[in-house]
């Protein structure tokens, strides 16, 4: 009760005079309320300020060592480029233009006559199918002949210096020691310049 009635009788206009155990107390008050008036009304910005940098600072590592990355494989990346276009290339070369087209359907035919093959159906489609770069021609086949010949045939198809693809296969017994082969030969040729596609997959005029 002492104290209290000491506290009570404090001038607050001569804190010189307080006791020091009341001045400690006080100083203690006043660097709590510094503290905490100071973080609300600066730190707090600073600290979230702080933490935004250090985010950035984090993502900006993250796209150095990327990018670092990037230019260390960067010889290596320009020769698996390089190695792509060849092989796009070689590829391009095994696609017919539009006027080859008709000498590839004639070395199909060729390819099965030579085999002693009887075709009993060689119809082109009456449409292609363009794609991004090249265009597909569906061709329906059907012959007849013995299982080795028809096994040749195939073969040979494959072994042309252009790519055709045998699709839909189907093989059943004809007469005699005969099989027909039903099939769908699909042959490629690359868009010539003026039958470029339109970016909506469209054909170009």
């Amino acid at each position: 009760m002492n104290f209290l009635e000491e506290l009570r009788q404090l001038d607050p206009n001569e804190p010189g005079s307080w006791p020091g155990v009341v001045q400690a107390f006080a100083l203690f008050i006043l660097l709590v309320a510094i503290i905490v008036a100071g973080y609300f009304l600066d730190w707090s910005d600073q600290l979230v300020e702080l933490q935004d940098v250090r985010t950035q600072e984090a993502t900006l590592k993250d796209t150095y060592l990327v990018k670092k990355r990037s230019a260390v494989n960067l010889p290596a990346l320009r020769q698996q480029l390089e190695d792509i276009e060849q092989s796009l290339s070689a590829l391009l070369k095994q696609l017919p233009d539009k006027s080859e087209m008709e000498a590839l359907l004639v070395d199909i035919n060729q390819a099965g006559l030579g085999r002693g093959l009887q075709f009993e159906l060689f119809k082109p489609a009456e449409n292609e199918t363009i794609n991004e770069f090249y265009a597909e021609l569906p061709v329906s086949v059907r012959v007849t002949g013995g299982y080795h010949d028809i096994g040749a045939f195939a073969s040979d198809v494959a072994q042309l210096p252009r790519i055709v693809t045998l699709n839909d296969i189907s093989i059943t017994r004809g007469e005699e020691d005969d099989l027909i082969l039903d099939t769908i030969a699909k042959t490629f040729r690359y868009l010539d310049e003026d039958e470029g596609v339109n970016l909506d997959g469209g054909n170009g005029s």
